[in-house]
């Protein structure tokens, strides 16, 4: 079964980076696409990357382009959002999603989650 731990969150001041982990277990993951997602109170899920394994092919939403960037380590089975320039508007808990095939944006694609971390951006 597909298990995915996040780990990175922390409070940080605007302009810091901050680095985000998702330790991936119970499958291969060639093949599959690791995302980001986002949520804030009272929204909804909101998409912020992907890389597909195989591939390392990457998407970024509008909103983190040119800031945040998304790689993987197989050899350790964990993909990584490096966070750049970080504004208070990042503010969110982080959710590390994994679905089998392309990249979605749709959070309803994804089959597998991971329990978030929070990120706090103070201005």
């Amino acid at each position: 079964q597909v298990q995915l731990v996040e780990s990175g969150g922390g409070l940080v001041q605007a302009g810091a980076s901050l680095r985000l982990s998702c330790a991936a277990s119970g499958s291969t993951f060639s093949g599959y696409t690791m995302a980001w997602f986002r949520q804030v109170p009272g929204k909804e899920r909101e998409f912020v990357g992907s890389i597909n394994w195989t591939y390392s092919s990457t998407y970024y939403a509008d909103s983190v382009k040119g800031r945040f960037t998304i790689s993987r380590d197989n050899a350790k089975n964990t993909v990584y959002l490096q966070m750049n320039s970080l504004k208070p508007e990042d503010t969110a808990v982080y959710y590390c999603a994994a679905r089998f095939g392309g990249s979605y944006h749709d959070q309803k694609q994804y089959y597998y989650w991971g329990q978030g971390t929070q990120v706090t951006v103070s201005s």
